[in-house]
């Protein structure tokens, strides 16, 4: 009870400042004039209200955030808050279930991309940008946001940033107080987002395209305002731009923020994940369009290039845009692509899936076992770019790789129980455990989840909210120790 005390004060106050983002797609129905300003208000009007009694009803409670209380605190903001940000859905789109659209409210914050709506270019404007921005605001972490508001509310957000930030290396800090931090964070996300609004506008996006596409490509969620997703303008020049920005976002925003600062790349070039996350991503457009060539899906190399470039960029990153149905290639290539979903963005981005400094602790642990076998005195400590590696980190590394395999093998399991075919099961487990969105056969880019039952749509939407908070963070609530005094 005390941890449930401890945590609603806080929440009213990110619930009463997050209910503000619903101006943002009042000024777009304002603008479009398409009919959904009063729904956007009434939605506005409720979420404050309830946040609001929720606040004043506990203002008296005072608590230390204990990092329970943290962790507790973001899982109850990230599932939620999709249940308040289905209202304008369930209001614009006659015979949406709720289903289905705290389906796509998950899928929004959790900056997945998967959708279970159809006749997306039919779509009032304005409902298109909420489902952009929130892949906008999930991207970087509602939480992290309410951070830099907290403390001057009196309640300390260390925990809470602690428990939200995706990576293992989560106690570096950028600036002395962890307000700054996130400030400063939410400052380049804010930059690195107009530099892509206006790069789309000038490739030839209209402003509302540039403005949705900006939004999703920034949170890496793949939500777009047309069902053909990139296919809908057939331009290589507008794709370019969305590599560069999805590449962007695949890398570390503390990075970014260094960068920044500091008015010099050299960051980039001292990060260790970032070698490895562009080299691999990039290496895999090149090889993918080699295959894909070979295979003779395309009829040239270049045309091969272009089309394994943006889809496996895409993929890899997490993000879930399509400019073609990747679905009917040789199935090398989708199931590569979906590998590389698994760990190929950086920590500290708005990537899903397991973060490349994991994966590159684990390959360090294994070369540390055959060395071992090979020399059982020698003394080989776990070292990442001249740094030592303690045996705590590579402990935790090996705990969430176990947990992240167990979880990915039960929720395929359940899909297949459920009915669904192999190949559909395994890639909607992955693509929702990572945050990807888009799998393949009943749920490849050219599809939906609208065919899905309720049953597996609620098991997809928590394998999103498991993968977003990465696994931890949500799974310990369920346990009893959690909950012990």
């Amino acid at each position: 009870m005390r941890t449930l005390l401890a945590v609603l004060r806080p929440l009213g106050v990110i619930g009463m400042v997050m209910s503000l983002s619903h101006l943002v797609p009042i000024f777009a129905s304002w603008v479009y004039d398409d009919g959904a300003l009063r729904v956007f208000a009434v939605s506005m009007l409720f979420n404050f209200l309830v946040a609001m009694v929720t606040f004043l009803a506990t203002r008296n409670i005072h608590y230390d955030l204990k990092p329970r209380d943290g962790m507790l605190l973001v899982v109850l903001a990230w599932s939620g808050g999709p249940a308040f940000a289905t209202l304008p859905l369930l209001m614009m789109i006659p015979g949406l279930s709720f289903t289905d659209a705290y389906f796509e409210a998950v899928s929004g914050l959790t900056a997945s991309g998967g959708t279970v709506l159809t006749g997306l270019d039919a779509l009032p404007p304005s409902i298109n940008i909420w489902r952009a921005l929130l892949v906008w605001l999930g991207g970087m972490g509602i939480i992290v946001l309410a951070v830099a508001i907290l403390p001057l509310l009196g309640v300390g957000g260390r925990q809470i940033f602690k428990a939200e930030t995706p990576g293992p290396m989560k106690d570096q800090k950028l600036t002395p107080r962890i307000a700054e931090t996130a400030k400063g964070l939410w400052i380049v996300y804010v930059l690195l987002s107009i530099a892509c609004l206006f790069s789309y506008r000038i490739a030839g996006m209209s402003w509302l395209d540039a403005w949705m596409h900006a939004f999703t490509t920034m949170g890496l969620g793949g939500f777009s305002t047309h069902d053909a997703s990139f296919g809908h303008w057939n331009s290589p020049t507008i794709e370019a731009v969305a590599i560069v920005f999805m590449l962007i976002a695949s890398v570390n925003f503390g990075t970014h923020f260094l960068v920044f600062r500091g008015i010099s790349v050299k960051p980039y070039f001292r990060d260790p994940e970032i070698r490895l996350c562009i080299l691999v991503i990039l290496g895999s457009c090149a090889g993918v369009a080699g295959y894909l060539y070979a295979k003779g899906t395309y009829p040239d190399f270049w045309t091969s290039l272009r089309f394994a470039t943006f889809n496996v960029v895409s993929v890899a990153s997490t993000t879930g845009f399509a400019n073609t149905d990747y679905n009917l290639w040789p199935l090398f290539a989708p199931f590569w692509m979906l590998f590389l979903c698994t760990f190929a963005t950086c920590s500290g981005s708005t990537g899903g899936g397991i973060k490349m400094i994991r994966a590159q602790l684990l390959y360090i642990q294994i070369y540390r076992e055959f060395i071992k076998l090979l020399h059982p005195s020698a003394v080989n400590p776990a070292k990442l770019d001249g740094q030592v590696i303690g045996n705590k980190v590579i402990f935790a590394v090996l705990a969430f790789l176990f947990i992240y395999i167990a979880s990915l093998v039960v929720l395929t399991l359940i899909l297949l129980a459920s009915g669904l075919d192999a190949v559909t099961a395994f890639s909607a487990a992955l693509a929702n455990l990572n945050n990807l969105g888009p799998g393949l056969n009943q749920v490849g880019p050219a599809t939906t989840y609208a065919s899905f039952t309720d049953f597996q749509t609620w098991v997809c939407t928590f394998a999103m909210l498991l993968g977003r908070l990465e696994l931890f963070t949500l799974l310990i609530i369920f346990t009893p120790v959690f909950w012990r005094r």
